[in-house]
C-alpha cells in the first residue's frame, strides 16, 4: 500500500525530506555500482587472461540492451518504488554471494561471468524505474532540480566509488571490495522502502499542450511496448529529443572514451595526462548539473539545449587539435559543460514532459540509445582512428554531435519547448 505524498506548496526539492531520502538511495546505490565495477574488473584480471576479463566485464552489456525497453514496460507495469527496491536487493544478494564464494574458495571465472549477467538483467529493469520515480516522489515544477540533483550524485559516485573500491582491494581483496559494494547497495533498500510514493493520474503529463496519453488501457506486456513507442513517436516534443539524445550520445562516445585513450598516448600526456582530461569533463558536467539543481528551471530549454550540443560539439572537434595538456583540460572543461547542461536539460524535458503512466518506457528508449548502443561506436571509432587519424574522426564525430543541436534548434516543438514553472 503507497502513500498519497502531496508536495508542500513552495517547498523546493533540495529541503523536502522525501527528496532527500530518496537522494540518500540512489547515491549509495550508485556509489556501491562504482566498487562493484572496480571489484569485478580487479577479480577477473587476477581469475583469467586480459581477453577473458574483458568477456567478463562486457557480459552485462547484451541482457541489458536485449531486455531494456522490456524493463521499461514492467517498470509501469508494476510501479518504479517496487522495481527499484526488487532490483537493489537482488543485486546487493548477488554481490553478497559471490563475495563469500571468493572468500571460501577460487572458483575461476564463471561466478564472475554469472554476477556481471546478473547485474544486466537487473540493469534492464532498474534504469527504467529510476527514471520513473522522481515523478511520484515531488511535484513536476521540482522534477528538473531533482535531475541536476541526480548528475550530481552520479558525479559523485564516480570520484569516490573508484578510491573506495580501491582502499577495499587494498585491504581485503576482491572479496571485501565485493562485501562494500553488497552493503552499499543494500544501504538503499530501507531509504526507498521509506518514500512516500503517489499514484498519479493517467493524463498527469507535465504539459499543456495536448500530448497527454488518450489510448486505452494495455492488457498485455507487448501491447504496452507498443503503446509506449507510439507515444513517444507521436510526441511533438519527446520523438525529437529522442533523436537529439542519439546523435548527441553517439558523437560523443568515442571521443571521450577510446579516442581519449588515444590521443593521450599520441601527444605524449600518459595515464596522468588523460586522467586530468577526464576531471576536467567532469567538473564541467558537475557544473551544469549544480546549475539545475540550484535554478530548479532554465527559460527556453528546447533553444539552450540546440545551443549548448551546437556549441559543444566544436568544443569536442577541437580536442584532437590541442598540442598542450593544460589547453586540452580547459576544453575538456568546456565540452563538460556544455554537452553536460544539453544532457542534464534533454532529462529534464524527458521528465517533465512524459504522461506519468509512460515515464518507465520512455526512459527505457533514452537508456536504450545511450547506455545500450552508443557504446557499440567505440570499436569502430578505434578502427577509424587507427585508419584515418585523430583529426577526421573527431571532426565527424563533431559533425554527429552537432546534429543532435540542429534536431533542437529545427524542429518547432522541441526548439520552444519550456520546463515547468
Amino acid at each position: 500500500m503507497t502513500a498519497t505524498l502531496i508536495p508542500p506548496a513552495g517547498v523546493r526539492a533540495h529541503r523536502d525530506p522525501n527528496v532527500l531520502r530518496w537522494l540518500a538511495a540512489y547515491t549509495s546505490s550508485m556509489l556501491g555500482d562504482s566498487v562493484y565495477y572496480l571489484a569485478l574488473s580487479w577479480a577477473a584480471v587476477q581469475a583469467g587472461s586480459p581477453a577473458q576479463a574483458g568477456l567478463v566485464m562486457s557480459a552485462s552489456a547484451l541482457p541489458r540492451a536485449v531486455l531494456m525497453l522490456g524493463g521499461g514496460v514492467v517498470a509501469d507495469r508494476l510501479g518504479p518504488r517496487r522495481v527499484v527496491i526488487g532490483s537493489d536487493a537482488v543485486r546487493c544478494a548477488a554481490v553478497l554471494a559471490v563475495a563469500a564464494l571468493l572468500f571460501l574458495t577460487r572458483p575461476g571465472l564463471w561466478p564472475l561471468a554469472l554476477l556481471a549477467l546478473v547485474f544486466g538483467v537487473v540493469d534492464a529493469v532498474f534504469m527504467p524505474a529510476v527514471g520513473a520515480l522522481p515523478a511520484r516522489i515531488t511535484g513536476k515544477d521540482q522534477l528538473a532540480r531533482v535531475h541536476g540533483m541526480r548528475g550530481l550524485a552520479i558525479r559523485f559516485a564516480s570520484v569516490v566509488g573508484a578510491p573506495l573500491g580501491g582502499l577495499a582491494v587494498a585491504a581485503g581483496g576482491a572479496p571485501a571490495a565485493f562485501a562494500l559494494a553488497g552493503l552499499l547497495i543494500a544501504l538503499s533498500v530501507p531509504l526507498l522502502m521509506s518514500l512516500r510514493v503517489r499514484e498519479l493520474p493517467a493524463d498527469a503529463t507535465g504539459t499543456d499542450d495536448g500530448d497527454s496519453a488518450a489510448s486505452p488501457p494495455a492488457t498485455t506486456p507487448w501491447s504496452d511496448l507498443k503503446a509506449g513507442l507510439r507515444y513517444i513517436r507521436g510526441h511533438r516534443v519527446l520523438g525529437p529529443l529522442m533523436l537529439a539524445i542519439a546523435l548527441g550520445d553517439l558523437g560523443f562516445v568515442g571521443p571521450l572514451n577510446v579516442g581519449l585513450t588515444l590521443l593521450a598516448d599520441r601527444r605524449g600526456w600518459g595515464a596522468a595526462g588523460m586522467g586530468w582530461v577526464l576531471a576536467g569533463f567532469g567538473v564541467g558536467a558537475s557544473a551544469a548539473s549544480l546549475l539545475l539543481a540550484v535554478r530548479g528551471r532554465l527559460p527556453r530549454a528546447g533553444l539552450v539545449i540546440g545551443c549548448a550540443c551546437t556549441t559543444g560539439a566544436v568544443a569536442v572537434g577541437a580536442l584532437a587539435y590541442v598540442p598542450a595538456l593544460t589547453a586540452a583540460v580547459a576544453t575538456a572543461v568546456l565540452v563538460g559543460l556544455l554537452t553536460g547542461l544539453s544532457g542534464a536539460l534533454c532529462g529534464a524535458l524527458l521528465q517533465t514532459r512524459t504522461d506519468p503512466a509512460y515515464l518507465g518506457r520512455v526512459t527505457s528508449v533514452s537508456s536504450l540509445v545511450s547506455l545500450g548502443l552508443t557504446p557499440l561506436s567505440m570499436p569502430f571509432a578505434a578502427a577509424a582512428i587507427g585508419a584515418w587519424g585523430l583529426g577526421p574522426v573527431y571532426a565527424v564525430s563533431a559533425t554527429v554531435c552537432g546534429l543532435g543541436g540542429a534536431v533542437a534548434l529545427l524542429v518547432p516543438g522541441l526548439r520552444r519547448a519550456e520546463l515547468p514553472r
